[in-house]
């Protein structure tokens, strides 16, 4: 996985009014989970901020990055786990992440690339990507920047589905029966077909 550094000031002050004076300056309120717990068990978050320039290049990209997060001085590991956008600016409004280490599995989505010239192609098919991230867990030194598929077999009218699919070293968390990618009949297809019958 790609790598940024990324750093941020602890935040003492919570809640709308301080997040909206942030957001003001340039800087995006985060939270940070991972080991720590409260006094009930429950994950305890850190809270921080950080400026919208430094974290722009990990958030509007398909690419999954691992975060070296540096707060007050203090260094995590971390991945973004889940972001809010503004509904009608679509600016970055707030990020949480969440700590890894080298031996943790993590679960994220990896973007997906077809390679190869596909049977159903040649044979005047057209090629649908369905799902453009598979989920896949395992520690995050092992997963890698995309997920590589073969679609050179793959026949006319013919589909890849996720349960098809193996990659060394991680697990698929995305469902079995989703649908990865595949050749749909065009119009040029079916009346070659159709003059090849007749033949």
């Amino acid at each position: 996985m790609k790598e940024i550094n990324v750093s941020g000031q602890k935040r003492e002050a919570t809640g709308k009014k301080a997040s909206k004076l942030m957001r003001k300056e340039g800087l995006v309120p985060c939270n940070l989970y991972g080991e720590k717990r409260n006094d009930k068990g429950l994950p305890e978050a850190l809270a921080f901020s950080v400026s919208l320039r430094e974290i722009r290049k990990a958030v509007y990209t398909p690419d999954v990055y691992v975060v070296n997060l540096t707060v007050d001085g203090e260094p995590h590991k971390a991945i973004i786990k889940e972001l809010q956008f503004h509904p009608t600016t679509d600016s970055l409004i707030h990020a949480d992440f969440y700590e890894v280490t080298e031996n943790k599995p993590i679960t994220v989505g990896i973007p997906v690339k077809l390679n190869g010239l596909a049977q159903g192609v040649r044979d005047g098919g057209k090629l649908n990507l369905s799902i453009r991230k598979i989920d896949v867990t395992a520690p995050y030194k092992q997963i890698p920047e995309v997920l590589n598929i073969d679609v050179t077999n793959l026949q006319l009218g013919k589909a890849i589905k996720v349960g098809e699919l193996s990659f060394e070293g991680l697990e698929i968390a995305t469902p079995a029966q989703v649908i990865v990618c595949s050749v749909k009949a065009t119009r040029a297809s079916r009346a070659a077909a159709a003059a090849a019958d007749e033949a």
